[in-house]
């Protein structure tokens, strides 16, 4: 019988995010159509502008995805 191990492997380091995810909002990447002139359709992605800030949680400095309306809205707080 072979016995697998558990994910838990990484519980003692940081956890890397997607790159294109708010951490804040939740907003990721979208998806649609690019519409030409003779209205052809080929799909296409809008991914939101996420910078990679260092953010004050619970009184120490965190490294986050951030979108930069969240940055601009003020709903973190940059750690100096």
């Amino acid at each position: 019988m072979i016995e697998y191990l558990c994910f838990d492997v990484f519980a003692d380091k940081e956890v890397f995010t997607m790159g294109r995810y708010c951490e804040v909002c939740k907003k990721g990447v979208m998806s649609g159509n690019n519409v030409s002139h003779s209205n052809r359709k080929t799909r296409r992605s809008w991914a939101p502008n996420v910078q990679r800030v260092s953010v004050v949680v619970n009184g120490t400095a965190k490294k986050m995805c951030v979108c930069t309306r969240c940055l601009r809205s003020q709903k973190v707080q940059r750690a100096v």
